[in-house]
């Protein structure tokens, strides 16, 4: 299963009420942060989720809204224990953007590596997730994230006895592995069964709708995606500031074939976000306006869906 939780929705500067965009993703007990504006270690408090699990930071792009807050979340992973490496994502351009942030997080008891990735590359993230990165188009390299947890093959106990294979082995045929025994052998395929839908989830924001945006998030579980302008009458800033409206997000998540949609990174000129749920979900109904502590769980298709709360 893969926990998200939504820490913030606010764009461009934070305001009393609105925590700048960062979205915590949960899978195996380890944890990865999607964009680190000022106050995400204080808004992440509030929810008891605990830093030192923090494995990976995956940035979007390097505008203050989106990073500033990483000198002050670098010193709270550290204050809670931990010792084990840490890798930062971002697209070219990130590394030096974090080397100035550090000249005021100097020393840290962890390694910070940070590695820039464009289109196409993928990555090993925390928990066993696969990440992936598509470019979008806004005033700096931006980029779109992707997350996939694959789901093994389910494994006939009743097969495996009927055909002798010894309870050791089992585990070498659950991963996909052949094994032999004195008297006999086995494929994984005489005990697995068919492929089986892994879980997904994308996160998408600054930027215009790109064309390859669709295949890249198709199918996703959740799309959890910048909707900086509710009212549409916003349209011509949408396209000057390279943003995307609600209808473009609801569009995007209904062209994706995505299984529902989160909006967040609101433009500060938009003080009721909720007000404009319908632009977005007469397009994809699954569409929910974000809040700070909006969470869900996503599980496999035959275990119970947790609803967000």
């Amino acid at each position: 299963m893969i926990d998200a939780l939504l820490l913030g929705t606010g764009g461009m500067s934070p305001l009393p009420d609105r925590w700048l965009s960062a979205l915590l993703v949960r899978c195996r007990g380890e944890l990865i942060l999607f964009d680190c504006g000022e106050g995400t270690q204080i808004v992440w408090r509030c929810f008891g989720w605990g830093f030192r699990r923090l494995g990976a930071i995956c940035i979007s792009h390097t505008h203050a809204d989106h990073i500033a807050g990483l000198p002050g979340l670098l010193h709270s992973i550290a204050n809670a224990g931990r010792t084990e490496p840490v890798a930062l994502y971002g697209p070219p351009g990130t590394a030096a953007v974090v080397a100035g942030l550090r000249t005021i997080a100097p020393w840290l008891p962890y390694v910070l590596t940070v590695r820039e990735v464009t289109s196409g590359e993928t990555f090993p993230l925390p928990g066993g997730l696969t990440g992936r990165v598509e470019e979008g188009r806004h005033a700096l390299p931006v980029l779109a994230y992707r997350l996939d947890l694959p789901r093994a093959r389910p494994f006939s106990p009743e097969r495996a006895r009927a055909i002798g294979v010894p309870l050791d082995r089992w585990r070498r045929l659950q991963q996909g592995e052949p094994v032999r025994w004195i008297g006999g052998m086995a494929a994984p395929d005489d005990v697995l069964g068919p492929p089986r839908r892994g879980l997904s989830l994308g996160y998408v924001t600054d930027t215009r709708p790109v064309p390859a945006f669709p295949a890249f998030f198709h199918g996703v579980d959740l799309l959890v995606s910048e909707g900086s302008y509710g009212n549409p009458d916003d349209g011509e800033k949408a396209v000057i500031n390279t943003h995307m409206t609600f209808r473009e997000a609801a569009t995007l998540a209904r062209e994706a074939d995505a299984r529902r949609l989160w909006l967040t990174h609101f433009s500060p000129g938009m003080a009721d976000p909720e007000a404009f749920a319908a632009e977005a979900t007469t397009i994809f109904p699954a569409t929910t306006v974000g809040f700070s502590g909006l969470q869900t769980t996503l599980n496999f298709d035959d275990e119970p869906d947790i609803e967000p709360s």
